[in-house]
């Protein structure tokens, strides 16, 4: 898959391998597998590349979050794009591996500034310790080099999820599946959050978005989106028009 790119750093913990790979204007990071962890344009590193990375931003044009936490930071897209789109917002991320975060502020231009926070730890752990109310908007990204995560999956996972939003908070998932319905895993989700909204990107992705409170849909031509995309052009309209609600 990186046939055409130059490994420019590569680094080793207990978990496996770092490698940052150039690629004409791109950087990539991943744990030296078939799969991309992150994706950023050199010129503009605070862009999400990945479909799926930009879709993850639409629930800010429902609710723009004040505090989000972002669990799993790969290269940083997800936390640099929030960090750029809100000059107010501050973003909390929940990383395992210090060589990955080591790895997103030198080579990925992760911000270092005092409204960007980064905890290594254990995301299921870290959930647990977050006070309640505490988080806007929770974006979860937990993958290792080939598989998502099992704490995605986990029902306490997202008990915890649903007790650090607010009320009118926003849950953005990258899930390894699309949703089956009616299964334990997916009325559970339903308890917490009566309004379920998903998105499959063109790599099959799924990215399900969840909220607690009703909600009015957004037209792909609302003018919001355009505001939106003057502040962060990742495609808002074109994005927001593949999205469909979940029953």
């Amino acid at each position: 898959m990186f046939n055409e790119g130059e490994i420019i750093h590569h680094v080793r913990d207990a978990l496996g391998s770092v490698l940052v790979i150039d690629e004409r204007k791109h950087r990539i990071l991943t744990f030296n597998s078939i799969f991309e962890q992150s994706k950023i344009d050199r010129r503009t590193p605070h862009l999400p590349v990945h479909e799926y990375n930009r879709a993850m931003m639409l629930p800010a044009a429902f609710h723009m979050p004040a505090r989000v936490t972002v669990l799993g930071l790969g290269g940083g897209a997800l936390a640099s794009a929030f960090h750029h789109l809100n000059p107010e917002c501050t973003v909390h991320v929940v990383e395992l591996r210090q060589i990955v975060v080591d790895v997103a502020r030198e080579f990925f231009s992760l911000p270092q500034t005092d409204r960007m926070q980064v905890t290594v730890a254990d995301a299921r752990v870290a959930l647990e310790q977050l006070p309640d109310a505490s988080s806007d908007m929770i974006l979860a990204d937990l993958y290792s080099a080939d598989r998502m995560s099992p704490a995605q999956s986990q029902r306490v996972f997202m008990d915890s999820c649903a007790r650090v939003l607010t009320d009118d908070g926003w849950l953005a998932l990258n899930y390894h599946r699309p949703p089956v319905p009616n299964d334990a895993w997916f009325r559970q989700l339903k308890k917490h959050f009566p309004v379920l909204l998903v998105f499959r990107s063109k790599t099959n992705n799924t990215v399900l978005y969840a909220s607690k409170q009703p909600l009015e849909a957004i037209n792909a031509k609302d003018p919001k989106l355009n505001v939106l995309e003057r502040t962060l052009p990742i495609g808002w309209r074109k994005l927001m028009a593949k999205v469909s609600r979940l029953e």
